[in-house]
């Protein structure tokens, strides 16, 4: 027995703190390693998250700017200026306000209920993008609301008849973050077309409208560059379409320009 227990092999109190040491290093190593995959992992899907809301943001805008002046064959609503197809009300950038954007087009209720020759209702709605100041950027920066109303005839409104209809919203929150939002019409030579009236276009060129410039300025949620800019004296400078407003902020916030020209192809057949 005791020459048994004299071949048993054991660990000296210096391999075993070695051993605690080699084992607490690869343990640091590894806790480093996922920090800098999950920070970057984070930035990744920031980036992502906000390109991907603004495109979408962008793409709707696209598809309504195309509906605008648009109206059914034998539709017999009176013209009028509150029916202009596209209103661009101006704003001043960061700081201020953004574009006030409203597009009309025509639409149609059917009810079969009733007789022949009456079954169809020509309408007329209003979609329209605005900015209110944002809580969550701290005032530097806006949300996007946006609302759609229908012509009863006197005016718009979201409530027909005074009946509620799930169609129709008013100041329904579209996007946060956002720190432009910018609007640029031009005629069918190209040239932007201009207006001294708090809107463009005027109702005299109400239907000039060929296409429309859209630009959307967006700020990341969090802070995504580790360096501070403000402390290295680094200015990222973002050029809006709107000579003026362009935007140069010292933080640590990625911001992102997503551009794009719609084509009005329905204005110009008035």
């Amino acid at each position: 027995m005791k020459k048994k227990f004299n071949k048993i092999a054991g660990l000296t109190l210096i391999e075993i703190l070695i051993a605690i040491v080699i084992s607490s290093l690869m343990m640091l190593a590894m806790f480093t390693s996922y920090t800098i995959v999950n920070s970057t992992y984070r930035q990744v899907t920031d980036r992502a998250k906000i390109s991907q809301a603004g495109r979408d943001l962008v793409g709707q805008v696209l598809r309504e700017i195309r509906m605008a002046g648009f109206k059914y064959l034998n539709d017999d609503i009176a013209a009028n200026d509150e029916h202009n197809p596209i209103k661009i009300t101006s704003g001043t950038g960061l700081g201020g306000t953004c574009d006030k954007l409203e597009i009309v087009y025509g639409g149609v209720d059917y009810d079969p209920t009733q007789s022949e020759g009456k079954r169809y209702t020509f309408t007329r709605y209003k979609i329209t993008y605005e900015c209110k100041n944002s809580v969550q950027t701290d005032g530097d920066g806006f949300k996007i609301l946006k609302s759609k109303h229908i012509w009863d005839g006197s005016g718009w409104t979201i409530s027909p008849g005074g009946k509620a209809d799930e169609k129709l919203y008013e100041d329904e929150d579209v996007l946060d973050y956002v720190q432009d939002f910018v609007f640029v019409a031009h005629d069918e030579d190209g040239k932007i077309i201009t207006s001294s009236l708090p809107y463009t276009p005027d109702k005299d060129r109400a239907f000039d409208v060929r296409t429309v410039d859209v630009g959307l300025i967006l700020r990341s949620t969090k802070e995504f560059y580790k360096k501070d800019k403000k402390a290295s004296g680094v200015i990222r400078k973002i050029v809006s379409l709107t000579s003026g407003r362009d935007i140069a902020e010292e933080d640590k916030y990625l911001r992102d320009i997503i551009t794009v020209t719609a084509n009005a192809r329905n204005v110009g057949l008035e």
